[in-house]
């Protein structure tokens, strides 16, 4: 596991350039964003009151540094990185003056080994956010035109849709430093990945464990789940390994209305390192035999009682585990069994997930495109690989989740829309979808 250090504390934002005076740096709650930090400090009147957006557009037009200084001293591991698990969304990294990467997408995390540019006793970090509207400007000169059901960009960053304004919402384009941000020293090997897949089969539940890890040598990996255990050593040159668990007689995870929501400790271990997290053991399967569209999960055929999430407020840090809680406690009373994820929003927090494993609603999952035409070309496409990946794996564990689904009405634009005849055979995300 190593040594883990969040850096939260001691923030400031500051304009740095754009449609505003630059005024004089300001406090800056981390995790958070300008809008929030604006509001603050008293800055910025409520985007949500009266028609405030409006006033307020110069924010997405502006260029945001924020800034801190802490202290450090060396630990003793081989590794020290900088990890970044999110930053919306065109993002120049710098320590102690010295450019660390540069990152763009809100929908993904970023890790930089920064031992050589810290120094014993204090340290610099700052973080330049660029205008989202400059990137897709920019993009858009490169990659041509796109068609979507507003007048925004949004296809042209990965980004939350939604905050370039929606039928339901304002326009209220953030920058900021969202999830955590921190430091983490560790030696010999890190867990960089775990995805456990299921499947049930004569009384027993199967659990290949899926382990990637990031290592200077050849390391041994354990998995353990109810008492049973295997284990495998990745050798020099590779990555990656599967453990295989059978796990006899096992209380299967239901979603609510068909049974309970057992859920079982899985730890997986790396060299020193150490990953654990709860899964639970079920099979989910869509069948569309005969124009049919089913799920079944533990081979019984699920009546879906569903319903549309979008996030939960303009400004995804202020949604807390409490308030993910009173929001999915309403849909339970209200019959609901399936929550959506709405592909104009965000992949969500481990607080989302966990929620719903516990309490039996099924998560239908969208990739983050909706209403548009997006190009495949880099740098959007990288950015789509590797979003993807890393969101596929995180969420595999939950039990709860269900299915993934491609887009928000693209297919639909593009078949029925009249799309084809304006792009003129530029791409529109088919490749993504399809």
């Amino acid at each position: 596991m190593g040594f883990q250090r969040a850096l939260h504390e001691s923030w400031t934002v500051q304009a740095v350039d754009g449609e505003v005076d630059a005024p004089a740096p300001v406090p800056a709650t981390v995790p958070g964003c300008v809008h929030t930090d604006l509001l603050a400090a008293g800055l910025i009147p409520d985007p949500y009151l009266d028609d405030n957006e409006d006033g307020l557009t110069w924010i997405g037009r502006t260029a945001w540094r924020y800034e801190t200084v802490f202290d450090w001293s060396p630990t003793g591991h081989e590794r020290t990185d900088l990890v970044c698990e999110g930053l919306d969304t065109v993002a120049l990294i710098e320590l102690n003056g010295s450019r660390v990467g540069e990152t763009a997408n809100m929908h993904r995390s970023y890790r930089f080994d920064v031992r050589d540019l810290l120094c014993e006793g204090q340290n610099r970090l700052r973080v330049t956010f660029g205008s989202p509207y400059e990137y897709t400007d920019r993009l858009r000169d490169e990659l041509g035109e796109r068609p979507g059901s507003y007048a925004e960009p949004y296809q042209f960053i990965r980004k939350m849709a939604c905050n370039f304004g929606w039928d339901w919402g304002p326009t209220l384009v953030t920058s900021g430093i969202w999830r955590p941000i921190g430091l983490h020293a560790w030696s010999g090997a890190r867990i960089a990945e775990v995805r456990p897949l299921v499947t049930l089969g004569d009384g027993a539940a199967r659990v290949d464990v899926h382990v990637q890890v990031e290592k200077s040598g050849p390391v041994e990996v354990t998995a353990t789940i109810k008492g049973v255990s295997g284990r495998t050593v990745i050798p020099e040159g590779r990555s990656e390994a599967v453990i295989t668990l059978e796990v006899p007689e096992p209380e299967l995870w239901w979603p609510r209305g068909y049974g309970e929501q057992a859920l079982y400790d899985l730890e997986v271990t790396a060299g020193e390192d150490v990953w654990h997290r709860e899964i639970g053991l079920r099979e989910v399967r869509l069948r569309t035999e005969g124009g049919a569209f089913t799920l079944a999960v533990n081979g019984v055929d699920v009546f879906v009682r569903g319903v549309n999430w979008i996030p939960d407020d303009c400004f995804p840090t202020r949604v807390t585990h409490d308030r993910y809680a009173a929001r999915l406690a309403q849909a339970c009373e209200a019959g609901v069994n399936l929550i959506r994820v709405w592909g104009g929003g965000l992949y969500e927090s481990e607080d989302f997930y966990d929620l719903c494993d516990r309490l039996g609603l099924l998560v239908w999952q969208d990739f983050p495109f909706a209403c548009a035409a997006y190009p495949e070309e880099d740098p959007i496409g990288a950015e789509v690989e590797a979003e993807a990946r890393e969101q596929v794996a995180r969420l595999s564990r939950h039990p709860s989740l269900a299915l993934w689904c491609g887009n928000n009405e693209n297919i639909e634009g593009y078949a029925d829309w009249g799309w084809q005849e304006s792009l003129q055979g530029r791409s529109w995300g088919g490749g993504f979808y399809l």
